[in-house]
């Protein structure tokens, strides 16, 4: 998943030659995730269509002050628009505009749009190489990006006007990666390694029967998907189930049984910055697991258990500056089981939730949590998404590290 997914991106394309790529560029980004509305100075009309732009942007293409239809006038607000946005980007960006932009000349609905926005703005130059390698044109760049503007490199290459050098606005492609690659680095968990478990274990009883449970993992998926999205780099290690990670970042390690995910997780944990212990692993397995099918025969039949090791326990013992956070789910005093857990096992957070909370609990897109912190602090949550659980979680993990 691109970390463009959901945003609003606000593209301004003034009147240059290169504005031909905006087709490309708008198509990149709407396939990144992101919602796209495209605002054109009058002359860039005379490169690209707004029709093209609309089609493929799925938003209609602004370009005046007013838009004449069907004989009422309507006014296009360019301060509304320009607190739509989430990032601003204006490419090309030609000499023209980006003077304008510098020195707050306002003649169009592009430029009334910038001055009045509040997201970041990037801006993409576009123009021959002696306009390029002009005194007043470096002047401006620096102005721009004295105002806090990003400005994205130009190519050298092969430009309009025959001659070869510096001045071709980056590829749509590339654009796109300068835009994501800055917006990760001020991600709040860039840098941070997380790790994940989530699903239920498998205990085998013989080859074809296994002790259970009835966990989807989605609580987990939903957790290391947010992570992921705020720049974690995740690890997830799940036991047997049907989903798979929304972000293609995630590093995703399946097992099958308690030991399996033991061993998964130790081999990680001392490389990570933050534990999440969401999966519903089994207390206790068969202590001799048959090697073929068992027929049916007497009319009771007895399994001996043996105990798993206990996975969030064993890396408490081993903890050494990881922020680690356990799930509890209980039935019956559930605020003491709670924090009992916590001294047990060395836990900094624990989400806890109740089997008697409608509408919690395994199988249900939703789920009704408590945090306790180690200092036994209480922050009750009502009803909500497992998505909306799965956010106050890395929140306070990002706070942890604020």
């Amino acid at each position: 998943m691109s970390v463009l997914s959901g945003k609003k991106i606000l593209l301004g394309i003034s009147g240059g030659i290169a504005a031909y790529k905006t087709t490309t560029l708008v198509r990149l980004l709407v396939k990144a995730g992101a919602q796209v509305q495209v605002i054109m100075s009058p002359a860039a009309k005379d490169f690209v269509t707004p029709l093209t732009l609309s089609t493929l942007s799925k938003n209609p293409v602004f370009s005046t002050f007013y838009s004449e239809e069907s004989n009422n006038a309507q006014w296009n607000n360019h301060v509304e628009l320009a607190l739509w946005a989430d990032i601003m980007l204006i490419a090309p960006a030609t000499a023209n505009t980006i003077a304008k932009m510098a020195n707050g000349l306002c003649d169009n609905l592009l430029m009334a749009t910038y001055l009045s926005a509040k997201c970041k703005v990037f801006f993409a130059p576009a123009m021959d190489l002696d306009m390029y390698a002009h005194p007043s044109t470096s002047i401006n760049f620096n102005k721009l990006q004295s105002f806090g503007n990003v400005m994205i490199p130009t190519e050298f290459g092969e430009l309009a006007s025959g001659l070869v050098g510096q001045g071709r606005m980056a590829e749509p492609e590339n654009i796109i990666a300068f835009i994501e690659k800055e917006e990760e680095n001020k991600l709040p968990l860039k840098g941070k390694k997380v790790l994940v478990t989530a699903g239920p274990t498998y205990e085998a009883i013989d080859p074809v029967r296994f002790i259970g449970n009835h966990s989807t993992g989605k609580m987990g998926f939903d957790i290391a998907n947010q992570a992921a999205n705020y720049g974690a780099e995740v690890i997830l290690v799940t036991g047997p189930t049907y989903l798979q990670p929304k972000n293609a970042a995630i590093k995703l390690i399946s097992v099958t049984s308690a030991k399996q995910m033991y061993d998964a997780c130790h081999l990680h944990f001392n490389n990570i910055d933050v534990a999440i212990a969401a999966a519903a692993v089994a207390d206790y397995r068969p202590k001799n697991v048959a090697s073929e099918k068992i027929k049916k025969s007497d009319a009771n039949f007895t399994i001996e258990l043996e105990k798993t090791d206990d996975i969030l326990a064993s890396l408490g013992k081993i903890k050494q500056n990881q922020f680690l956070i356990g799930f509890a789910l209980e039935t019956e005093n559930e605020v003491e089981h709670a924090k009992q857990k916590i001294v047990k096992k060395n836990l900094d957070l624990i989400v806890l939730n109740s089997l008697r909370d409608a509408g919690a609990g395994f199988g249900k897109p939703t789920n009704k949590v408590t945090f306790i912190d180690k200092n036994f602090n209480l922050e009750p949550l009502e009803l909500k998404s497992k998505e909306s659980v799965a956010l106050d979680i890395i929140q306070k993990i990002i706070n942890h590290y604020a």
